[in-house]
């Protein structure tokens, strides 16, 4: 009896499976047709291939993610990145920057791509414009700081590096009317947009679209991730074109990061170092701030990028800890062009699939489906990463980053953001500025001149407060209004370790 009872249960399993199997043969089918459809709504032959492109990475990414490879981390496999995968950036060899000819030699070879497709939702800006427009240091945005730096190194070693800007459909059209006043300058800029993706409904698994022309707008579709640069820089043309003139080294970063420069003895070390790897990855040392940045790590013998969101909740603060953690990705990565083409010819670059779900202004319940532009590590053997300097990772994501910047704790000379050098500390100060400073527009009115913040270490502020002209802040200083009350700093005031509270009393730290 027991073994009749074993048998039926097994062929339960086995029927269950069946038609689990057949209803996602099903989904599948409906799907091919659906992407089918919106490719051929696109009238212009040209731009149906590019779509037809697209939509087959799609179903790829699709196809990984309802199959059920898992991309779940064994957590007893994981290790910290040992010193074979790992490089401290002091030991690489300083280049002689009198040797002009040779630095030409390396900076032609080289391509610098920034990932511009996003918005400054951060700094409350909603949907309006690029991110890389908002002006952050001596009245110049993230992309005139980004043309300055490449200009400044084409003129001095007398070389074309280009930039390349990967756009989404929400920056693309500003982006080109910013670049009109680069149009005579020394620097090549050449853009392409980032592939679109259709959002699939939660309750049907399945697109809710059959157009493409009805894009700019359109809440069913999204921008898949920055992961999606390698296939759509491949589809654009560029790739080909690039390796056409001789380029062969790539450095992508996030355009808000001030800190990723051209670096050269990065770039020799690729180039003429005997550096055998096509893919290069900066990291840099943890601090409070980056606790839940992703990491580096080495599982089953490959370098592999692990995200918070790939922790298990009961490990969360295994992976917060610097004891074992100690590095986290800046995304700043170096990458071999050719190594690029052939990995997406030979069937594509798996990345680990990243799940949204998410719901839409109409209430519509929706996945979509992302991948991460460092996550491509794993593809390419004998992968490591460099241990950068603090300073090469310097983003401005909030309010309270750009405070930083604008500050007396930085200069910025030829597209280069550099610590002052009166400031004692290599750190930077942490800041934490309330949600009355969170947009760019009522951060800017709360401050009458920014602050000098030479020797600050920690700052907090929340409520209503206003900041006058030439204020000094040292140490530890913590301004809180509480509700209903304002607190004005007046002029020349230094705050040195003090707690300000509502109701104007100073108190020692």
């Amino acid at each position: 009896y027991n073994e009749y009872k074993s048998y039926l249960r097994t062929m339960t399993k086995e029927r269950d499976r069946t038609i689990s199997t057949a209803a996602e043969e099903e989904i599948l089918s409906q799907l091919r047709q659906n992407l089918a459809q919106i490719s051929s709504s696109v009238e212009n032959e040209e731009k149906r291939t590019k779509v037809e492109k697209e939509m087959s990475n799609f179903y790829r990414l699709y196809s990984k993610w309802r199959s059920g490879i898992s991309d779940d981390l064994v957590w007893s496999k994981i290790k910290p990145l040992p010193e074979s995968m790992l490089q401290g950036y002091s030991s690489l060899r300083e280049v002689d920057k009198s040797d002009k000819t040779s630095i030409s030699k390396l900076l032609n070879k080289l391509v610098v791509l920034k990932l511009n497709g996003g918005l400054g939702t951060g700094m409350g800006l909603g949907t309006v414009g690029p991110k890389s427009l908002i002006q952050v240091r001596d009245g110049a945005t993230f992309l005139d700081i980004t043309i300055q730096q490449i200009g400044s190194l084409n003129e001095t070693y007398n070389v074309d590096v280009p930039l390349v800007l990967m756009n989404s459909l929400n920056t693309d059209n500003e982006t080109k009317k910013a670049l009109n006043k680069y149009k005579g300058s020394n620097v090549q800029v050449l853009t392409y947009l980032q592939s679109y993706y259709p959002r699939i409904e939660r309750e049907t698994l399945l697109p809710y679209i059959n157009n493409y022309e009805d894009l700019q707008g359109n809440e069913g579709w999204y921008p898949p991730g920055h992961g999606d640069l390698y296939e759509s820089l491949y589809n654009s043309g560029l790739l080909d074109r690039l390796i056409e003139e001789g380029k062969e080294i790539i450095f992508i970063s996030n355009i808000d990061n001030l800190g990723a420069t051209v670096d050269l003895n990065i770039l020799s070390h690729i180039v003429k170092g005997g550096c055998n790897s096509q893919f290069i990855a900066e990291v840099t040392n943890k601090t409070r701030a980056d606790v839940k940045g992703g990491t580096l790590i080495e599982y089953e013998g490959c370098v592999k990028l692990l995200e918070l969101a790939q922790v298990p909740k009961d490990k969360v603060d295994e992976f917060k800890c610097v004891q074992k953690f100690k590095i986290f990705n800046t995304n700043n990565l170096w990458i071999n062009l050719r190594g690029i083409k052939e990995r997406v010819e030979a069937g594509g670059i798996s990345r680990d699939v990243i799940v949204n779900h998410k719901t839409l202004d109409d209430g519509r319940n929706i996945v979509q489906l992302e991948t991460a532009v460092g996550a491509a590590i794993k593809n390419f053997s004998g992968a490591f990463a460099i241990n950068v300097p603090r300073s090469r990772f310097l983003p401005v994501k909030q309010t309270s980053d750009l405070l930083l910047v604008m500050s007396n704790l930085y200069s910025l000379e030829n597209g280069i953001i550099k610590m002052s050098p009166l400031r004692m500390f290599p750190t930077t100060p942490l800041v934490k500025l309330g949600a009355e400073f969170k947009s760019i527009k009522n951060f800017l009115k709360r401050f009458d001149s920014i602050p000098d913040l030479l020797e600050l270490d920690h700052l907090t502020v929340t409520g209503d407060v206003q900041f006058g002209k030439d204020i000094s802040l040292r140490g530890t200083v913590i301004i809180i209004a509480n509700h209903g009350e304002k607190i004005d700093i007046p002029p020349n005031s230094l705050l040195e370790n003090k707690i300000l509270s509502g109701n104007l009393r100073i108190l020692d730290h």
